[in-house]
């Protein structure tokens, strides 16, 4: 069973992303913000040099660095991002990420509505 997520999808709601958080000792920490038809926004925390594999993603995806820096690579190069930083992903985009320290950040995943 997952855990729910921060804001409901039916009501207006606001919830702390910056808060301070546990620190991540290993690993990668997710957490569900927003789950609503067609979007997707989900907080995520790296322990310093966890990474995701190149991957790919069939929804339009917006990565904004809330602390810490990453390595993010698509397009066959790497830029690192720090907090501040907002990173556009079309669908479908071969890309990779890896924490050069501790990292968090906002993932937002949208996909087209149904007809």
């Amino acid at each position: 069973m997952s855990a729910a997520a921060l804001l409901p999808n039916d009501t207006a709601g606001v919830c702390p992303v910056l808060a301070p958080a546990a620190s991540v000792a290993h690993g990668i920490v997710s957490q569900a913000v927003l789950t609503a038809p067609g979007l997707r926004v989900t907080l995520l925390r790296f322990a310093a040099g966890q990474e995701l594999s190149e991957h790919t993603s069939s929804a339009r995806a917006l990565v904004q660095v809330l602390s810490g820096r990453g390595d993010f690579t698509f397009h066959g190069q790497t830029r690192q991002l720090s907090a501040g930083d907002l990173l556009h992903l079309p669908p479908k985009l071969p890309h990779a990420v890896r924490a050069v320290e501790a990292m968090s950040m906002l993932l937002t995943q949208a996909t087209a509505a149904e007809k």
